[in-house]
């Protein structure tokens, strides 16, 4: 059955005490403020800050009761979790008491499950907000109280692996920049000895930009346009874009090709900051973000000198396969084969095969490690 969540809900919202009042904070009460929430949250028994009784009584503040459905309304939108306990909040939210109707869990996952939706119901100039009577007119489809526990449970499971899933990602982001170490050390302290260079020498870096919005034909569906949302943590490429630039719009802002480096610098939460992505598209992207390109051929020639002396000794093929000078008859001159010790290196090693090299070099067969020697042609 579907129902209007002001039929199925009290809905009810917060203020905040003077904060020039030190007399009504550093209680024991707790307040909470839509930045408290975070994409995982789920049920909340805390606040950062905390009220004293005379701060609750000046402000004339109403408690929500533990179950209570806690939604932010503004600065973000769309943030929910359940109260754990009876808790106080500022103004914020509109958070949902439920009736006997509605499972409070069943709601939870409805309101995070839409919050897209919840964005574009925000009204307001300077920032959008949406208020008690938009969510009031909300609509759900309100199952049998049996159907809500089954849903429950199954989006409380999927919630577990998909938080497994990310705990597994970040510990392999974590052996990532450990096994870069180990095969290139500490960029800081270079013990390899790697040349240093600064990153202008190597690399083209471009900040983005914002076409101007007063010109309606910069904006269309020619080529994305990326924003720090779209850099992710744990995925090598940027998502897709929720807006595009047009053929036109692209000739203004900063366009970079596939194979670029994106960089997040400039952020809404510090923890951004940093983050970054390589295009596998050509795309456009926003002043909050700085490009870098790549040049191959400047940073092959800083690197090639040290990195080959390195990587040689490595190389799989060890036996050297040289051409010998031809006597001018089906038998080239005689070549001496030292038989050296086993290689713990190569997979597999040359030996040579045998006719003649009056014109070309020896044929090669490539044999197992179990019966590999190591040979040298002098």
């Amino acid at each position: 059955m579907k129902y209007k969540l002001g039929e199925i809900c009290e809905i009810v919202s917060g203020s905040t005490p003077k904060t020039s009042v030190a007399e009504y904070w550093d209680g024991d009460i707790k307040w909470i403020t839509p930045a408290e929430l975070t994409n995982e949250s789920y049920i909340i028994d805390d606040s950062v800050r905390k009220l004293t009784e005379l701060g609750v009584k000046k402000t004339g503040l109403t408690p929500f009761p533990a179950g209570t459905v806690i939604l932010s309304s503004r600065a973000p939108i769309g943030k929910v979790a359940i109260a754990g306990c009876e808790m106080y909040c500022n103004q914020g939210f509109k958070n949902l008491i439920c009736s006997d109707k509605i499972n409070n869990k069943y709601l939870y996952w409805f309101l995070k499950g839409n919050t897209a939706f919840l964005n574009s119901l925000g009204r307001g100039a300077t920032f959008k907000e949406i208020s008690k009577g938009i969510v009031s007119n909300i609509e759900i489809n309100v199952p049998d109280a049996e159907s809500q526990d089954r849903a429950v449970c199954n989006l409380e499971k999927i919630s577990e692996v998909i938080k497994m899933r990310k705990k597994e990602i970040f510990e392999l982001d974590n052996l990532i920049k450990a096994r870069f170490i180990e095969m290139f050390g500490d960029p800081r302290s270079n013990p390899f000895g790697f040349p240093k260079s600064m990153l202008k020498d190597t690399c083209k870096v471009v900040t983005g930009n914002t076409p101007s919005r007063a010109v309606q034909e910069y904006y269309g569906d020619f080529v994305e346009w990326i924003k720090t949302d779209n850099i992710v943590s744990g995925l090598p490429n940027p998502t897709k874009a929720t807006e595009s630039l047009s053929e036109e719009g692209m000739k203004v802002g900063r366009v970079v090709n596939k194979n670029s480096i994106l960089m997040a610098c400039i952020a809404g939460s510090i923890t951004s900051i940093g983050k970054v992505c390589i295009t596998d598209r050509t795309v456009a992207f926003n002043q909050q973000i700085n490009a870098v390109v790549p040049m191959t051929k400047r940073i092959l020639n800083i690197l090639l000198p040290t990195i080959f002396p390195i990587a040689i000794p490595t190389f799989p093929l060890l036996a050297a396969v040289t051409e010998v000078t031809s006597s001018g008859r089906l038998v080239p001159n005689a070549t001496i084969v030292s038989p050296m010790k086993r290689s713990l290196i190569p997979k597999v090693l040359a030996i040579a095969d045998a006719e003649s090299t009056t014109r070309s070099l020896p044929h090669t067969t490539m044999i197992p490690p179990a019966t590999m020697e190591m040979i040298h042609f002098k």
